[in-house]
């Protein structure tokens, strides 16, 4: 019988991330509930327009920040997961 594997850990930013990849042994780890993030390889070439709250933008903002990353990314990441929530 194989031995569980391990549980992914929180990183707080991409370069702790990065700094995983490079030295974990990634097939010791779970991969059963990892999800695409086809959306950021792609080319970044339609730019959208909107108006929100100034509240709203910040809350954005300080979460992506806690989360180590640029709000435009987390905004993308929400815009995903919201559609996936949409249609499953």
């Amino acid at each position: 019988m194989s031995e569980p594997k391990k549980p992914w850990p929180t990183l707080p930013s991409d370069d702790a991330a990065e700094r995983f990849v490079a030295q974990a042994d990634l097939s010791e780890y779970d991969w059963s509930a990892a999800e695409p993030a086809s959306y950021e390889f792609q080319d970044k070439v339609a730019r959208v327009t909107m108006q929100m709250p100034e509240r709203q933008l910040e809350a954005i903002k300080s979460e992506a920040a806690l989360r180590g990353i640029e709000y435009q990314r987390f905004m993308r990441e929400l815009l995903d997961r919201g559609l996936r929530w949409l249609r499953p």
